[in-house]
């Protein structure tokens, strides 16, 4: 499972798996097992604004600092999803 970042944001890994980047860009988000279980998923936009598809067990103040983190970094977090997906950003036609 590709890592977006070696470190944690808000006690969480930021990740994609190799078999949903048929779908659109997006951030799960999970503790160290890196399952989908339990796990976040943020759908990234064009301008680095988040929808959140799933919460997880993530509080709120958590899912806070993840959006805010994906906004300020979205650009570079797209080079590593565009290294394995031809899918752009969520709702890009």
């Amino acid at each position: 499972m590709p890592k977006y970042y070696e470190f944690k944001i808000a006690g969480y890994y930021l990740y994609f798996t190799s078999y949903c980047v048929i779908e659109c860009m997006h951030v799960h988000a999970s503790d160290r097992r890196l399952t989908e279980a339990g796990s976040a998923k943020f759908f990234v936009r064009d301008n680095g604004d988040t929808v959140l598809q799933e919460r997880g067990i993530l509080t709120d103040r958590e899912i806070s600092k993840i959006q805010k983190f994906i906004k300020q970094n979205y650009q570079e977090m797209y080079l590593k999803w565009s290294a394995y997906s031809e899918q752009g950003f969520y709702n890009k036609k």
